[in-house]
């Protein structure tokens, strides 16, 4: 069966996720910060619910949500995508005060473009990402990570 949407060579995309949590939490673990799966914090506007955030510390103050989405087959923008980042930005920005929070991309180069998705995000988006969120984009193939907002 022919799934359009799922990333060509990957078993599914929740795998790829995953896989991408774990090799953010390897990486800032060499870069000497401990960081467990499944941080749930209470966030909300009017009243509070928990959310689990991908990683984290609660005894570090650290919420970390990573998304591993890269440009269309086409080079286009993966719009509906960027939806979810922006939604992660909300719950960042309801989130405890207090705590250090990231968004952890993966670096994916546009030649067309000139430009990464995580740079064309903050280029285009900047006004949905509150100042106390680090974007943070994660090379595989290097197996760096770079902050670029």
């Amino acid at each position: 069966m022919d799934k359009p949407f799922q990333r060509k060579g990957s078993e599914s995309n929740a795998h790829v996720g995953r896989d991408f949590e774990a090799k953010i939490q390897t990486y800032f673990e060499k870069q000497g910060l401990s960081l467990s799966y499944g941080v749930t914090v209470p966030i909300g506007v009017t009243g509070k619910k928990p959310h689990s955030f991908d990683l984290g510390s609660k005894d570090g103050k650290i919420l970390v949500e990573c998304k591993a989405h890269r440009w269309t087959e086409g080079g286009n923008v993966p719009s509906a995508k960027l939806t979810v980042w922006n939604e992660a930005m909300f719950f960042f920005h309801t989130a405890p005060s207090g705590y250090r929070k990231l968004l952890v991309v993966l670096h994916d180069f546009s030649s067309r473009r000139n430009e990464t998705l995580g740079e064309y995000y903050v280029r285009t988006y900047s006004h949905l990402i509150p100042e106390d969120v680090e974007v943070w984009e994660y090379d595989e193939n290097g197996k760096h990570g770079k902050r670029i907002k």
